[in-house]
């Protein structure tokens, strides 16, 4: 193999490998240090996310909210911008598609509303996301302020929808009306019962199916599409790109309105699959940790679907352990994601010098010319 390949799967594999193993190995020290046993922990963690058919199904559920996000942030990071702000696109995306449901008639079918809903959390987070993006482009303000503080602003904004817009008649709490049955979207196990199979209820819906489709369209329009190569040319040297041609600044746009479109599709698992309604903080979460799941998942769709997995598995997971061990809370699932972001953000390339100089060593011809630096 050569060594252009070789550092390519470091980068790609074994780098993130390694980084998630350093962030368990450091959360086995904690549990340590809180007299747990890291051991009975990690098969507790383990079995509440695949021993039996429910916490897959959870696990998956969570899964699915990571793709979304995480898809997002890595559109946005292969033009060279930072979209902080996957939290208020996804709140206001399910601001989309719940009213895409409630102006409805109730009497239509799963066929209009579901796409309509998509439609709706679509158009809704892609104009969230449209705001900063125009203030980026053409006024010069930084994307990582504008998208963290618009998400602050999703969620004045939603709290005031809620209780004084939204909220059900003759209810406290703040939330929708219920939405009409046919307008879900389907569960997992239902879809499973209809085909003859038994499987535990659980959130888990068709979702999951939209989030991978997802997943296969942001890499068809990445590597595979002229607007792809320009996005990824503006992200690798963005003065090359102006001088070949790429406008910079419509790239700004078109990127973060993907984005934010891809972040709130995280209603349509959350409110249109579970909730069934429009409710507070859904999106609580899912916005940051798709900031990790891009990073893990080295940005290409793939790798984001597995490092999902990973946030879901340890959701559910952490669910269970501070279910089953008293001294556990379930802040233990904020530490896990802290330590992930923090050995796959900020120490990602700690381990890199010493596999480069191992595994993809320069050739001797190469060392002594000075060709390699």
């Amino acid at each position: 193999m050569k060594r252009d390949n070789r550092i390519a799967w470091i980068n790609r594999l074994l780098l993130p490998l390694l980084n998630i193993l350093t962030a368990f190995a450091v959360t086995a020290v904690l549990f340590w240090l809180i007299d747990v046993n890291p051991m009975e922990a990690a098969e507790v963690l383990l079995y509440g996310a695949f021993g039996y058919e429910e916490g897959i199904g959870y696990t998956v559920y969570y899964a699915t909210n990571f793709i979304f996000t995480g898809l997002a942030v890595a559109v946005a990071f292969h033009a060279g911008l930072f979209n902080i702000g996957g939290e208020g696109q996804a709140y206001v995306g399910g601001l989309g598609a719940g009213l895409a449901i409630l102006m409805l008639d109730p009497t239509l079918g799963a066929w209009v509303f579901i796409p309509a809903s998509i439609i709706g959390a679509l158009i809704f987070g892609g104009l969230w996301a449209l705001i900063p993006a125009y203030l980026q482009a053409y006024r010069g303000s930084h994307i990582v302020i504008t998208t963290i503080m618009f998400n602050f602003l999703a969620a004045s904004f939603m709290v005031y929808l809620m209780v004084h817009v939204l909220r059900d008649t003759g209810q406290m709490t703040p939330q929708s009306e219920l939405f009409p049955t046919n307008s879900w979207m389907p569960f997992v196990h239902d879809v499973a019962a209809g085909l003859g199979y038994s499987i535990e209820a659980s959130p888990l819906n068709l979702s999951i199916l939209l989030a991978l489709v997802c997943a296969v369209l942001v890499w068809f329009f990445l590597w595979q599409t002229r607007w792809g190569f320009a996005i990824r040319a503006t992200g690798k040297n963005g003065s090359a790109a102006l001088y070949a041609g790429i406008n910079p600044k419509h790239i700004i746009i078109v990127v973060m309105c993907i984005s934010g479109a891809l972040a709130g599709l995280v209603s349509i698992n959350e409110l249109v699959g579970y909730q069934h309604r429009l409710i507070m903080d859904f999106h609580l979460g899912y916005g940051f940790g798709g900031i990790a799941v891009a990073l893990m998942g080295r940005n290409h769709p793939l790798g984001i679907i597995l490092a999902a997995l990973l946030f879901g598995t340890l959701y559910q997971g952490g669910a269970e352990l501070a279910f089953e061990m008293s001294n556990i809370s379930r802040d233990i699932v904020v530490v896990m994601q802290g330590l992930v972001i923090l050995f796959c953000g900020a120490l990602d390339y700690m381990y890199r010098p010493w596999l480069i100089r191992y595994l993809a060593p320069v050739p001797k011809q190469e060392e002594l010319s000075g060709v390699a630096i």
